[in-house]
C-alpha cells in the first residue's frame, strides 16, 4: 500500500507554565556542540523520508528567529491557541492543502525515532474509521524508574497510555497507569506503555478538533488528546517494541542531562 502523502508540523510555544523557553534550551550532543531544542526536533522531523514539507508552527518571535537562523520553515500561528494540536490546526487553515495526513511532531520529544512518523501514517490509511493515530512504547525499567521518580517528587513527567486488545487507546494520563503490583513493576520491561509526543491527523480532524470545546478531563491532566476520546473519536495507538534507548522528553530542567547522556551514547551530534 502506498502511504498518502503527509506533512509535519512542530507547535512550539514559549510560554510553558512548567518550562518556559523550552523550544530554546541548549542540549549538548554527542561531538559537545550544543543545538536548541526546537532545532534537534527539526532534524529529526527532516530526516523522515517522503515527507511533503516541515513547517515549525510557533506564535513567538524569538522561536521563529531561531528556527530561521538554521533554514528551517515557520508558519506563525494565533497566541489564543491552547495547545499543540490547535495549533497545528491553525497552522493548515494558513498553510493551505499541503497533505492528506498532518504530522504533529512535538517540539519536546527529540529522541523519537524517525520510523515512527511513516508507521503513524501507514496505520491511520489502513482503517478509514481512525480519526487520529499516536505511538506508544514499552517502557523499559530504566524509563520506569525515571518516571516513578518524577511522581514521588512531584514533578509532571512523560505520559502513559492504556489500549484495548485492538490498539485502540482507553486512556491517557501523566499519573503511571496501570496500577502495578510490585513484580510487575521489576520486570525487565514493566507494563507500561509510554506515550510519544506524535500524533497523525486527518485535516478535517484537525478542523473538528478546533472547533470543539476543550473537555473536563483534558483541562484537567493538561492533555490534548484527551478531547478526542471525549468526542467518542476512534484514536489508534501504534505499539512500538522496546527501543534500546529511553524516548525521555524534555519537560523539566531535570531531563537536561538524561536526554544529553542518551545524545551521547547514540553517537547524535
Amino acid at each position: 500500500m502506498s502511504l498518502p502523502t503527509f506533512a509535519i508540523i512542530i507547535p512550539a510555544r514559549y510560554a510553558s507554565s512548567r518550562y518556559p523557553g523550552k523550544p530554546l534550551v541548549a542540549l549538548r550532543g554527542a561531538n559537545g556542540e550544543s543545538k536548541t531544542l526546537i532545532r534537534r526536533s527539526w532534524e529529526c522531523a527532516t530526516a523522515v523520508e517522503g515527507c511533503t514539507g516541515v513547517w515549525v508552527a510557533t506564535d513567538d518571535d524569538r522561536i521563529a528567529d531561531e528556527v530561521r537562523s538554521f533554514g528551517g520553515n515557520v508558519v506563525m500561528t494565533d497566541v489564543g491557541c491552547a495547545n499543540g494540536t490547535e495549533r497545528c490546526a491553525d497552522a493548515i487553515a494558513r498553510l493551505g492543502d499541503v497533505a492528506e495526513v498532518i504530522v504533529n511532531l512535538q517540539g519536546d520529544a527529540p529522541l523519537s525515532p524517525a520510523h515512527i512518523v511513516r508507521d503513524m501514517v501507514a496505520s491511520l490509511a489502513a482503517d478509514p474509521a481512525l480519526t487520529m493515530v499516536t505511538p506508544a512504547v514499552r517502557c523499559s525499567r530504566t524509563t520506569y524508574a525515571h518516571l516513578a521518580a518524577d511522581a514521588a517528587e512531584g514533578r509532571v513527567g512523560g505520559t502513559t497510555v492504556v489500549s484495548t486488545r485492538n490498539n485502540r487507546a482507553l486512556y491517557f494520563s501523566k499519573r503511571l497507569i496501570p496500577y502495578l503490583p510490585a513484580a510487575a513493576a521489576e520486570q525487565e520491561f514493566p507494563p507500561i506503555s509510554l506515550h510519544l509526543g506524535l500524533y497523525a491527523y486527518r485535516p478535517q480532524t484537525l478542523r473538528d478538533y478546533k472547533a470543539a470545546s476543550a473537555s473536563a478531563l483534558e483541562q484537567l491532566e493538561g492533555l490534548e488528546q484527551l478531547r478526542f476520546l471525549d468526542l467518542g473519536l476512534a484514536v489508534g495507538l501504534v505499539h512500538l517494541d522496546p527501543l534500546t534507548w529511553d524516548a525521555i522528553e524534555l519537560n523539566n530542567p531535570s531531563d537536561v542531562p538524561s536526554i544529553e547522556r542518551i545524545l551521547a551514547e547514540r553517537g547524535i551530534a
